[in-house]
């Protein structure tokens, strides 16, 4: 095979069949310094950002000239790049520590699961041709074009550029970059990069070289030397022998016949002589290389429907639904609208002539000529509507593959009967293979033949495909959640909460869903990736079997730290955990509530000079302000005396209850909050902790008349949101989550939402998020529209799932989403299914996600609550069937 470029100077390319390209690669995501270029949408979109985004692909359309190729390859992924991607920011532990970072477990039992996965991702490059304005420039690139013909016969190296012809391409590509301004984000592609696309076309069906590497690499560019571009040489890449419909061992067992060998190096031996198959069945090309041997079919589209609704249109996101990748390439030729018009006008006076002919005839006309005559019209209105408009005229190839024969032809009869499935006729040519094939190379020309198969449509039909189109979920790196269930293949799902404080994005996180659908084992999974990758996690569980205290005991062994509000093993009393101005804050907005006694009354005043008294002592605490308030009862006249006698009987009373022996009992350790030193997991159980009801604190008289174990509650809780917050705000070099399950116990309380509320609001400041879970969207608090992170979980209320899916930004009345939501994710009864989650991030990208458990023994064995049921952690079990669609089952 030989390569189609003679240099390449930046993204320009000069090929051998004398033209000149601008490549460009589209979404590029991240660029060098890590700053992001782009919002990638995911696979669920509103209508009114669908329609944005129908408008630019319309606009780029337009606004190009002449003859651009769009590839759309699927770049092979290793597990490598996965784990590079979850280690990145990981700082190295500062203190010596027994045993490996404990993130090192996670990124191996990652890379262990994904092993054995054809996993790939989507990218786009932009190819257009660029005239030259130069005089003779013309005959100069056929000259330059057929001396790089000659010159390997002789031995010599093609003929190289002169720097005024690199400056005026340049400029002209200059120009085309100003023309896609307003369109889809892009960056002109590097060298390494353009070579890689011709390495990704020849290793299809073979280990190919990782685009990963080719976005670092510097080598493969032309330099200006002397007024001169020298490049190095590309002939190494065409070291490959293509064969069309070459025989495949696996499939033809040519060794017993005569001549077998020569058939699989030649293939000039007649076929019938040898008893093989029919090359008419052998529709596949036979690429071998020094990597090996892989097979490739190329399926050309021959019919478009002449009809169809914007929402079955997205023909290229289609693809993304097979469980094998595929490549396309689509050769465009863009006819202004005046002379589309032209030529629709001509196509209508031939109708007429052919309509006048079949008069005469007894059978009359045909009906096929009426709809003719009706798409024409249409056509002509259509391109009559603006002077913008342009004609798309397409060729578009399909490319399957496959490491055998048999492979790649069954990829490509599955391929052709999705096209079938939407009205889409698709040919797979025999004797056109190659042809096809070279189609997809940057640099070729589009052979002749391949012209039958053009498509003509105006700009906006042609954009409905979604070509330009690509769908992400999740972050750029961080933890591995789980998989892209909106992908055919397995494609892995990361989120990063703590790296969104410093791309200026809020790192909360709410969770929606029924009972059992998973929204805990997603808060604990997040919450373990926190801790192990140098951040702290602080939960608050509520629930009587304390699940989460039984997860952090496993999960984060010797790092965490439980505090059992009930058992009263560590003492939360502000005066003792807090120093200063915070710790008398607290105490005297602890015993203000507690008491329910006003700052300004004499009571109030009375209790403020107890604080400020035992907070300037040895040994200060709550029990001190008792005796405080004891003292000043002796020593006060009037009615002070009466208001400290009456404090110091009412404390006593409180001080008295086993729920209060947390706050004033002096012989228990305090609770150390330098999280960064003592744990990285805290954990804070309030079984047995009762609350008033929610309409109680409407009315005061109410709230006044609830019993004592109920006032203690509400008063403890306030210190428990005074150890989160402060905890959370205490460093914002490390991130901080403070996770929150069950959220309507919380929010039922003022003290509770306003723990929600500032975090929510001041979160991101400090490097601290919230991780939410509820069974309703309203449940998540008025200030929901903060959390960055967002998920919905199975609902099988309609009602509940409408809110779920407007939390998420989507349309609620949606039909298909409420079925996907109600019935769709994690149906009850079917194992395997469960940890299904719609999911929001940052980047405003919502996708269909199954979340998997990491088969780590002190992660799987205490996340689940199903009764009677916990998770196995064989490390044997597969991912994912790639032929049956099968997924993992993880919860």
């Amino acid at each position: 095979m030989r390569v189609p470029i003679r240099h390449i100077a930046g993204h320009l390319v000069w090929s051998t069949h004398g033209s000149v390209w601008a490549i460009y690669r589209l979404h590029p995501g991240p660029d060098a310094h890590g700053r992001q270029e782009e919002t990638v949408q995911g696979t669920y979109v509103p209508a009114a950002v669908r329609d944005e985004q129908l408008a630019k692909v319309t606009h780029l359309i337009r606004s190009l000239s002449g003859a651009p190729r769009l590839f759309g390859l699927c770049a092979q992924v290793d597990p490598g790049e996965i784990a590079l991607r979850m280690i990145e920011g990981i700082e190295p532990r500062e203190t010596a520590v027994d045993g490996p970072h404990p993130w090192v477990e996670n990124v191996e039992a990652t890379v262990k699961l994904l092993g054995e996965q054809e996993m790939h991702r989507r990218t786009l490059w932009l190819a257009v041709p660029l005239p030259s304005e130069a005089a003779g420039g013309q005959v100069t690139a056929s000259l330059g074009a057929m001396w790089a013909d000659v010159a390997p016969m002789l031995g010599m190296r093609a003929a190289p550029v002169a720097r005024r012809e690199v400056t005026s391409y340049r400029e002209q590509a200059s120009r085309v970059e100003a023309a896609l301004a307003g369109g889809v984000a892009f960056r002109p592609a590097r060298p390494a990069e353009i070579v890689w696309m011709i390495q990704h076309a020849v290793h299809r069906g073979l280990d190919e070289p990782l685009l990963t590497e080719a976005e670092v690499c510097d080598l493969y560019g032309g330099q200006l030397r002397a007024g001169m571009l020298h490049s190095p040489s590309y002939a190494d890449f065409g070291q490959v022998r293509l064969q069309e419909g070459g025989v495949d061992p696996t499939l033809e067992d040519i060794d017993d016949l005569a001549g077998g060998d020569r058939i699989g190096r030649s293939g000039r031996r007649t076929w019938w002589r040898l008893k093989t198959s029919s090359p008419l069945r052998r529709r596949w090309l036979l690429v071998e290389s020094d990597a090996g041997v892989g097979y490739q079919a190329h399926v050309a589209l021959a019919e478009c429907p002449p009809a169809v609704s914007q929402d079955a249109a997205d023909l290229f996101a289609q693809l993304e639904t097979l469980d094998f990748p595929v490549d396309y390439t689509v050769d465009l030729a863009l006819v202004p609208a005046e002379k589309a018009r032209e030529q629709v006008r001509r196509k209508k006076n031939e109708l007429v002539d052919q309509a006048d002919q079949y008069d005469a005839r007894p059978t009359g006309m045909p009906a096929s000529l009426t709809d003719a005559a009706r798409d024409l019209g249409e056509l002509d209105a259509r391109l009559s509507r603006t002077s913008v408009e342009v004609e798309v005229q397409s060729v578009t190839v399909l490319s399957v593959w496959g490491p055998t024969a048999a492979v790649c032809d069954a990829r490509a009869r599955a391929l052709a009967a999705l096209l079938g499935g939407a009205d889409y006729r698709a040919v797979r040519p025999a004797g056109l293979q190659e042809a096809l094939f070279a189609l997809g190379l940057p640099g070729t020309a589009r052979p002749g033949v391949v012209r039958e198969f053009t498509q003509h449509q105006v700009s906006e039909d042609w954009a409905l495909g979604g070509a330009f189109t690509l769908a992400e979920v999740g972050d750029p790196g961080g933890m591995f959640l789980g998989i892209d269930l909106d992908c055919g293949t397995t494609r892995p799902v990361m989120v990063n909460v703590a790296d969104a404080p410093k791309q200026d994005a809020s790192a909360s996180m709410g969770v929606v869903g029924d009972l059992g659908a998973g929204k805990s084992v997603l808060e604990k999974l997040i919450s373990e990736a926190v801790w192990a990758r140098g951040g702290v996690a602080i939960c608050i569980d509520r629930t009587p079997v304390r699940e989460w205290a039984a997860f952090a005991h496993t999960a984060a062994k010797g790092r965490c730290q439980i505090i059992d509000a009930a058992q009263a093993e560590v003492s939360i009393d502000p005066l003792r955990m807090f120093d200063g101005p915070e710790g008398r804050h607290y105490a005297l907005s602890y015993l203000t509530l507690q008491l329910g006694i006003g700052p300004m009354s004499t009571s109030g005043e009375v209790l403020h000079h107890a604080v400020e008294r035992a907070a300037a002592g040895n040994a200060p605490s709550m029990h001190r302000v008792v005796e405080v308030l004891e003292e000043m009862a002796r020593a006060e006249p009037g009615r002070r005396q009466d208001a400290a006698a009456t404090l110091a009987g009412l404390i006593r009373v409180v001080a008295g209850s086993p729920l209060a022996a947390m706050v004033f009992d002096p012989t228990l350790p305090p609770v150390r909050l330098d999280a960064s030193h003592a744990s990285d997991m805290i954990v804070i159980t309030t079984a047995g902790l009762k609350l008033p009801p929610k309409a109680a604190f409407d009315k005061p008289e109410v709230l006044h008349q609830q019993p004592l174990e109920a006032l203690i509650g509400r008063a403890v809780l306030y210190l428990i949101a005074a150890i989160a917050r402060q905890t959370a705000f205490e460093d914002p070099e490390r991130f901080t989550a403070v996770v929150l399950d069950e959220l309507y116990w919380l929010t039922s309380s003022a003290e509770g939402t306003a723990l929600v509320h500032e975090i929510l609001h001041d979160g991101r400041k400090h490097g601290a998020g919230l991780l939410a879970g509820s069974h309703n969207a309203d449940e998540l608090g008025p200030d929901r529209g903060l959390m960055a992170y967002r998920a919905l979980a199975r609902t099988s209320s309609r009602e509940r799932a409408r809110r779920g899916l407007e939390f998420l930004g989507l349309d609620p009345n949606d039909p298909e989403l409420l079925r996907l939501v109600t019935t769709g994710l994690s149906p009850v009864g079917q194992r395997g299914r469960e940890g299904e989650f719609l999911i929001t991030c940052p980047r405003q990208n919502t996708g269909r996600v199954k979340v998997v458990i990491p088969r780590i023994e002190r992660i799987s064995s205490s996340i689940t609550t199903t009764p009677g049921r916990r998770t196995t952690t064989s490390a044997s079990a597969p991912l994912a069937d790639a032929a049956s669609g099968d997924r993992p089952k993880d919860l």
